[in-house]
């Protein structure tokens, strides 16, 4: 890594902060924009477009929470493809449709710039310890320049195909990860309704092999009625209609997945900014007030 290279920020919420305070320690410094022009913990210079944040950057970094804000930040004289040079790398980490990522893909090779799709799989706690999953969709040249970016973000990176892959297989895998989700929460509900000890119930769910991890780490903090935002549930449920849009489009079924997307649509309803697993929630107050 040259020195002082720097990597500009599109968005620095939650999970892009934490992707910085990895890449600040392996030596980059770092710029970023976010349409409030606040975020992080005043040491990272926050510039008033994106443009402006594409023009003094080796490196442009995307994570931004849907399509829409995605269009915003890229596109127009202020948007970060304005102030891209020919052959500049940028690296969107956000969760978008597959459509929004073939045409950030396209447009950025009109301009001559390499434009990847590399969401990320994992949450907070993944993005703090630089253990994220990386998605990368593009050629393996390109994939190889970012690579040093990458590595300091991520544990793995795999190459899912063609530009487009990566964003294609997020939804993959945030749709089983949401499917599963709402399994334990209904399990969980009828667990209680039929009368199992509660505590019994949680701490046997957490020790049963059936159970992913990451739904055992969700398991573990509803217990305590926490639903502090790792993922928070505006943004899965968001995922799921774009995996359902997605679905449709190629006439692929997928009656789960649609079941779970009303599911989340109610718990964004209730708790749009909590914790996706509110949903647990949402099914344990629904059997909590069953007076049948």
């Amino acid at each position: 890594m040259t020195p002082q290279q720097t990597i500009g920020f599109i968005g620095f919420g939650a999970m892009a902060s934490r992707m910085g305070d990895n890449l600040k320690k392996a030596g980059y410094a770092l710029i970023a924009y976010t349409p409030s022009g606040k975020g992080g913990d005043g040491s990272t210079p926050f510039l008033p477009t994106p443009a402006e944040v594409a023009r003094k950057a080796d490196i442009v970094l995307v994570c931004v929470p849907d399509d829409e804000a995605l269009a915003a930040a890229m596109y127009g004289e202020n948007g970060a493809l304005a102030g891209m040079a020919a052959n500049a790398l940028l690296l969107n980490t956000s969760s978008i449709s597959p459509t929004a990522a073939d045409t950030l893909q396209k447009a950025g090779q009109e301009k001559g710039v390499c434009v990847l799709d590399c969401p990320v799989s994992g949450s907070t706690p993944e993005a703090e310890a630089g253990a994220l999953v990386i998605l990368a969709g593009g050629d393996e040249a390109d994939i190889a320049r970012a690579q040093p970016v990458l590595d300091c973000i991520g544990k793995t990176t795999i190459h899912a195909g063609p530009s487009g892959s990566g964003a294609r297989l997020k939804l993959v895998i945030n749709g089983i990860m949401g499917a599963g989700l709402a399994a334990v929460a209904e399990g969980i509900a009828y667990g209680l309704a039929a009368g199992l000890d509660r505590s019994m119930l949680f701490g046997a769910l957490g020790e049963v092999a059936v159970i992913s991890p990451h739904h055992k780490r969700k398991i573990r903090a509803a217990s305590e009625g926490d639903f502090t935002p790792q993922f928070p549930t505006s943004l899965m449920q968001k995922d799921m209609r774009l995996l359902m849009d997605a679905g449709a489009r190629l006439a692929v079924p997928m009656p789960t997945m649609a079941a779970t997307t009303q599911q989340l649509s109610i718990t964004r309803r209730a708790a749009a900014h909590e914790d996706y697993s509110a949903l647990i929630g949402v099914m344990e107050h629904i059997v909590a007030n069953d007076n049948t």
